[in-house]
């Protein structure tokens, strides 16, 4: 059994794009405008403020830290990192803020970075109340840094920076998803418009007929334009409604 191919040609897919461009603009419009009404109405801005924290180790003798104290300071980084994010600390953060919340839901707020080459310890929160993220960041690099000075033997962290108020949301970005449900609407309408036009396998014109049957057209009648417009003519004649007229008669 042989199996029949169709033949695509790349030209063509785009004239056929071009000829329905105002049907795709029109469905990116759509999933745009469904993107902002979707980001307006219904997701909840989130704010982000971040403190920061430095470590450092302890010193020698004289009261210096030496090459060695740093260089075991930023390996111990990742340690801290975790310190930072521990249920003891998640816990007195809790307690000492009166949140309503568990240390579970808590510990998703907060994020820990190391910024490269520093003994820096960043860290974020993320609420939908700008000034509990802030209390929180703040909440947590404290406690954080005398919990790290007990158990890891450090010689003090201090707080670099206390957490910001943040004056806009980070979350979400109106402009990315707008940007993302475009890209979506027009992938999605180029999708469906050339799915309906390769699965359409009707002879429309001489040249189907010849590129599909194989068959040679000897010839073609052409309509008469006249004839057209006539039956037009009649056709909306037929449709018209008949006027009643009333006739005195003396």
């Amino acid at each position: 059994m042989e199996e029949e191919y169709k033949e695509i040609d790349l030209k063509e897919l785009f004239f056929v794009l071009l000829d329905k461009i105002w049907i795709i603009l029109l469905t990116m419009a759509l999933f745009i405008l469904g993107a902002v009404l979707i980001t307006k109405l219904f997701m909840t801005p989130m704010y982000v403020s971040t403190t920061s924290v430095y470590v450092m180790n302890r010193q020698n003798n004289e009261g210096v830290a030496t090459s060695a104290d740093l260089s075991a300071a930023s390996q111990l980084t990742k340690d801290y990192e975790a310190m930072v994010t521990s249920r003891y600390v998640l816990e007195q953060v809790i307690e000492k803020l009166g949140l309503n919340i568990e240390v579970g839901g808590l510990k998703k707020m907060v994020s820990v970075s190391n910024p490269v080459n520093t003994r820096l310890l960043e860290i974020s929160v993320t609420n939908e109340d700008p000034y509990l993220a802030k209390n929180i960041a703040d909440a947590i690099a404290l406690i954080s840094a005398d919990r790290i000075v007990e158990i890891m033997g450090i010689e003090k962290v201090n707080v670099w920076d206390e957490g910001n108020i943040p004056n806009g949301p980070s979350s979400p970005s109106l402009s990315k998803n707008a940007a993302i449900a475009g890209v979506l609407g027009l992938v999605l309408s180029c999708a469906v418009i050339l799915i309906i036009f390769i699965l359409d396998d009707r002879i429309k014109n001489s040249e189907d007929i010849e590129k599909y049957l194989g068959l040679s057209v000897l010839g073609m009648i052409p309509l008469d334009e006249s004839m057209q417009a006539s039956k037009k003519k009649k056709t909306v004649k037929t449709r018209q409604k008949p006027r009643n007229t009333v006739s005195d008669r003396k």
